[in-house]
């Protein structure tokens, strides 16, 4: 039934009128209204965060301690008006955190609440710039990786999945969804055997993992070469960070429009709902904790790859 839900967001989002307020409206319509919406300005435009936020039977919300998932829907923006007309590609990744917002809203609405809190955060911008990238252009944002960051990074999220369109490249050459290994703190950590198990469950098919090198997690705006935003999120948590990766078999242009595939953006959002529901039962665990600390102990810390780096504080300096 999810496809029922990205057909909706997708007819919500696809206007030139699009923005938070209308995002709004539809968990209204589902029942729900804890949903927050911000406009921040940019250099290059506006755009409405949306955060909503679902409680768990035994969340953090509730006094309890049950893990708090994210989900994050990273994107420039779901339009590029007036360069192009209509949804872009790059929407895919708010649709999906969205969708999967909404399923949830309607779980709720039905008497099913899931054990863990659950925050869905993303932006809502219908004439985003388009920006040059190899092999094909990307999406722009009218605001700055930091802003993105700081509005979508909750510090209350235990465990973080990163949803974003990943189609303009050569690396993954899959239709679906793909996903990343675990990023926390610098370190690239081994792929989640839960989260595998996860994927096969809700895909129905082997799960397909995709490459992440030290420059994609990296904070933007430092002159690398970065695969797309999905990774951000890690650059601004101690928590762990996964990307789920909406992916295409050829190269697709962030901006091009009539590239959104429904029944991919809804396994996206599938997968996103799954993922929560085992995040808060505590069956399923993003790292192997006690690995972790070895690491530690043997490697020291890499926060240091969560940083500008030494050039733009010299810089700034």
């Amino acid at each position: 039934m999810t496809l029922k839900y990205v057909m909706e967001m997708i007819d919500a989002l696809d206007d030139p009128r699009a923005g938070g307020e209308a995002v709004r409206e539809m968990f209204i319509r589902y029942g729900w209204t804890e949903v927050s919406v911000e406009r921040v300005e940019g250099p290059k435009g506006r755009t409405d965060f949306v955060k909503v936020v679902f409680p768990g039977r035994r969340g953090k919300r509730s006094g309890q301690a049950a893990p708090t998932t994210g989900i994050i829907g990273r994107l420039g923006g779901v339009g590029a008006r007036p360069i192009q007309i209509g949804l872009v590609s790059d929407a895919d990744g708010a649709v999906a955190a969205l969708s999967a917002g909404l399923k949830l809203a309607d779980m709720r609405r039905r008497g099913d609440v899931l054990p863990g809190d659950v925050i869905v955060a993303t932006h809502v911008c219908p004439d985003a710039p388009v920006q040059p990238h190899e092999p094909v252009p990307f999406m722009g944002s009218p605001v700055d990786m930091a802003t993105m960051n700081r509005m979508e990074v909750d510090r209350e999220m235990d465990a973080i999945l990163s949803l974003d369109t990943t189609k303009g490249n050569r690396i993954i050459n899959h239709r679906g969804i793909a996903i990343s290994p675990t990023v926390k703190e610098g370190y690239i950590l081994r792929v989640s055997e839960d989260l595998l198990r996860i994927y096969e469950a809700v895909a129905g098919t082997p799960p397909v993992v995709f490459a992440v090198t030290t420059q994609d997690i990296t904070p933007y705006g430092n002159g690398l070469f970065h695969l797309n935003s999905i990774m951000q999120p890690a650059t601004a948590t101690s928590a762990p960070v996964v990307g789920v990766a909406i992916t295409t078999v050829a190269a697709v242009p962030g901006s091009a429009t009539g590239a959104s595939h429904e029944t991919d953006i809804a396994l996206a959002a599938r997968y996103a709902v799954e993922v929560a529901k085992a995040v808060g039962a505590e069956s399923c665990r993003f790292y192997d904790a006690d690995e972790w600390r070895r690491l530690q102990e043997l490697y020291g810390a890499l926060t240091h790859l969560q940083a500008p780096g030494r050039q733009a504080h010299a810089a700034e300096a």
